[in-house]
């Protein structure tokens, strides 16, 4: 395709010059150019040339002058020629690279699929031009896909993106895309039904895969399924917000889905101020520091085993009074009563605010 794109702007400039032009690819082939007879034959022999290599991406060989097309240092894909070595060659080839690369990029946004998708998540395409721009690319817009975002943790290694890419080889369903140093995401099409275990399992292999080849660590927030095009964005937000909260509240956990954060949902998207005024009305006889590590190591146990005393002093290798008075400690103190469920609630989404206020270096 690109072929055609290159030949479009020949034909548009072949009236501004008499030179020869056309544009090469990488094995030197002729691939355009305003002389169609030398469309298909081989100029010169360029193996071993790379953009990287060049001054200015340029270089002569025989009797023509060559400009590498893309950006500095990107790799030798196309080069532009025109007929002579003077400065003139030189000119034109400058200004033909520009309006090259310039309808390559055109094109690229208009139909290439990637892109596409990249502009979805990122909020770049109005949302009537999604279905416009989904025809033309004969874009499947309502079968389920999730959404997984990988994020780097520690180090990033450039070489993640080409690992995850080689885990979904099927390019037309299936898109992995850079968005940050740190950042890939995964839009996979799946199957109507498809359980959000799979999804755990599906990141749990990613995550292993990038650890075990690459030894860099990551954590994976998964957003809900997108059951069509135009959810897409709202998905990756999903699984933004996944990771975020999951730095908060769910620390030990390096896959994180959007569906489970639960309330850490709504405390992370509460106001601060209103958290601090939550905080000091339950806290009104004595603030939440006056509770010691041991303590609140307690009460942590006590909600993990279900408000059981029993069960929590078994844990705990304390006797059951014990236990019953450290509880009555914690009344005495707060003026909560761990053993009523009203209580025990208030007390947890208190502890989860208290939490979610350090994260953000708040003092209270």
């Amino acid at each position: 395709m690109s072929s055609r794109i290159f030949q479009s702007v020949i034909v548009q400039m072949k009236e501004a010059t008499d030179r020869c032009l056309g544009v090469i690819d990488s094995e030197g082939f002729v691939v355009a150019c305003s002389e169609l007879s030398l469309i298909g034959t081989k100029l010169e022999n360029l193996q071993g040339i790379s953009g990287s290599e060049l001054s200015d991406q340029f270089f002569t060989s025989g009797t023509r002058t060559y400009r590498i097309l893309g950006s500095p240092n990107s790799r030798f894909d196309y080069a532009v020629f025109v007929e002579g070595r003077d400065s003139l060659a030189r000119s034109i080839c400058i200004m033909a690279a520009v309006a090259f690369n310039e309808a390559k990029v055109n094109y690229d946004e208009k139909y290439n699929k990637v892109t596409f998708v990249k502009n979805i998540i990122s909020d770049n395409i109005l949302p009537g031009d999604v279905y416009v721009r989904a025809k033309e690319l004969n874009f499947v817009t309502d079968v389920p896909r999730a959404v997984l975002l990988v994020r780097q943790l520690e180090k990033s290694d450039i070489a993640t993106l080409e690992l995850v890419q080689g885990m979904f080889p099927d390019k037309q369903k299936d898109f992995v895309l850079s968005m940050s140093e740190t950042d890939i995401v995964v839009i996979k099409e799946i199957e109507q039904g498809t359980e959000t275990r799979e999804l755990y399992q599906l990141a749990d292999k990613i995550g292993s895969t990038i650890n075990a080849e690459l030894l860099v660590k990551t954590v994976i927030g998964i957003g809900s399924v997108a059951r069509h095009l135009r959810e897409l964005a709202d998905r990756y937000k999903e699984a933004q917000v996944a990771i975020e909260v999951g730095k908060v509240f769910e620390t030990d956990k390096s896959v994180i889905h959007y569906e489970s954060l639960g309330i850490g949902r709504i405390i992370y998207q509460l106001p601060t101020t209103l958290c601090e005024m939550f905080l000091s009305e339950v806290f009104k006889k004595n603030p939440i520091e006056s509770l010691d590590q041991e303590t609140l190591y307690t009460i942590n146990k006590f909600f993990e085993n279900n408000l059981n005393v029993s069960e929590t002093s078994r844990k705990l290798f304390v006797h059951r009074n014990t236990l019953v008075y450290r509880l009555e400690k914690i009344k005495k103190l707060t003026g909560l009563d761990l053993r009523e469920f009203d209580h025990a609630i208030v007390f947890k989404v208190a502890l989860m605010v208290k939490k979610y206020l350090n994260s953000q270096n708040i003092k209270v």
